[in-house]
């Protein structure tokens, strides 16, 4: 079968500031949550390597794009540093190295024919702002509302995609639930205030992003991950999967497109005692500042079951968990390397829930990807890693993707993450992803893997057979 996409399709990679561009001397960036916690903790980081240590896209970023070039690109997103553009928030002054190198970014994409996708919030919070709380504070709120109209005011008129935050739901999870993000609580209520400042932050961005005079468009990026019921004609299975549906999903696809937080999930926040703090002032913003675009973040789906097992909660440590188990589905494809599941039709179930439930919006897969580690294994004798799973595996999210566009969905594009390996956080370079190789130990060399040689015959052709 032949697997032609539209034209204009957007074709490339994603990838973050905090992930790819390194820590230099002199280069006038301030500490962000990652760079803190490395100094204090760097025993939990996989080998010790921290986000000084990233790609050096700081450096490298004109090879870099000959790259994106070279593997058939016409499109890639990164995000901007806030604690390198404003290091200190307090005089709110920009540091005139990170605006020349973003500047030179966005001119060499363009001058490729690569257009530039800006994303405003990887993860990275300034430490200045962690100390009052990171998203916690208001206050935070409205500094990084004054950092979003500084990048549109300075890069606007030439990028002309903008997206508020990636994957809100991760400083949630990693911050005040599961210890992998700074500042590492057990907290569910802090972390549904953070849930609540972040879906402010963005709408408020987009607010002044459409008071300004720029002709492009703004969104958000979500990890959208379908929630599948052990038992279809299960009530309390299907109960549970609703529950978590919402919490990870619908708490930010809500107010992101519809304009308002998912009924039953206020319901079962205030049930739990769990409300953030709100004003009639900021459910208005959100209200009338809904997203132009969505990116889509696909990795896995959530398989999910009834509370089966006992439940001890020790003060106030109440987790999502306590109301649902995991389904752990007998006979699931596994990449075993990163312990998630491979469920290609997820994608497509993604994409239709978007068609019927969120009026179709445009939106695009923004990420996509499969993190393996020991690459080196399949070095052949020329040099290259022939990482034919990967291409497998892409493709066969391609075919439903295609299959949803047949059916009339609005997806606009694909990003895999990422194009060249990069950091992953705790994970550090456990797990590659990258169309390009990076080798660590030889300056962070750069060789373009069999993908991404497949990579780009796929978008010269726009399709696949």
């Amino acid at each position: 079968m032949n697997y032609q996409f539209p034209e204009g399709f957007w074709w490339g990679s994603a990838a973050s500031g905090p992930q790819t561009e390194g820590v230099f001397e002199g280069d006038g960036k301030a500490q962000n949550i990652w760079d803190f916690w490395y100094e204090e903790k760097p025993e939990k980081f996989f080998n010790g390597v921290g986000p000084d240590k990233t790609s050096r896209f700081y450096k490298k970023y004109q090879e870099d794009i000959q790259l994106m070039k070279e593997t058939g690109h016409n499109s890639f997103r990164t995000s901007i540093q806030w604690s390198r553009l404003i290091p200190d928030p307090e005089t709110g002054a920009v540091n005139p190295k990170a605006v020349a190198f973003y500047n030179d970014v966005i001119d060499g994409l363009l001058a490729n024919r690569i257009e530039p996708f800006f994303n405003l919030y990887h993860f990275d919070m300034p430490m200045t702002m962690q100390e009052k709380g990171g998203w916690l504070n208001r206050e935070v709120v409205d500094q990084y509302v004054f950092y979003a109209k500084t990048c549109f005011e300075l890069f606007g008129d030439r990028v002309k995609k903008w997206f508020t935050h990636n994957e809100p739901i991760v400083p949630v999870e990693g911050g005040y639930l599961y210890g992998w993000h700074y500042p590492d609580e057990v907290n569910l209520k802090h972390g549904v205030q953070v849930a609540y400042h972040e879906a402010l932050a963005s709408a408020k961005a987009i607010e002044v992003y459409h008071s300004m005079d720029l002709d492009g468009e703004i969104g958000i990026v979500l990890n959208l991950t379908p929630t599948y019921p052990r038992d279809e004609q299960n009530k309390a299975d299907v109960e549970a999967a609703r529950l978590v549906d919402g919490l990870f999903n619908r708490s930010f696809l809500d107010p992101a497109v519809k304009g308002h937080f998912p009924e039953d999930i206020v319901n079962w926040v205030k049930e739990n005692d769990l409300m953030p703090v709100t004003t009639p002032e900021d459910l208005k913003t959100i209200a009338e500042n809904t997203i132009d675009l969505l990116g889509v973040n696909y990795y896995q789906p959530r398989r999910v079951k009834t509370k089966e097992s006992p439940v001890e909660i020790a003060g106030n440590t109440i987790l999502p968990e306590d109301f649902y188990d995991v389904y752990d589905m007998p006979g699931k494809k596994m990449n075993p390397y990163r312990g998630w599941e491979i469920y290609e039709k997820g994608i497509y179930d993604t994409l239709v829930n978007l068609k019927e439930n969120y009026g179709n919006i445009r939106c695009y897969i923004s990420e996509n990807g499969m993190g393996v580690e020991g690459e080196e294994r399949f070095v052949n004798a020329e040099g290259m890693i022939e990482d034919d799973y990967r291409i497998e595996f892409v493709t066969d999210h391609l075919k439903w993707v295609h299959q949803a566009i047949q059916e009339g969905s609005q997806v606009q594009g694909y990003h895999m993450w990422t194009c060249m390996d990069n950091w992953s956080w705790l994970n550090a370079y456990k797990n590659r992803y990258g169309f390009i190789a990076v080798d660590l130990d030889n300056e962070a060399k750069r060789t373009i893997k069999k993908s991404g040689y497949w990579f780009k015959a796929l978008t010269e052709n726009n399709g696949f057979n």
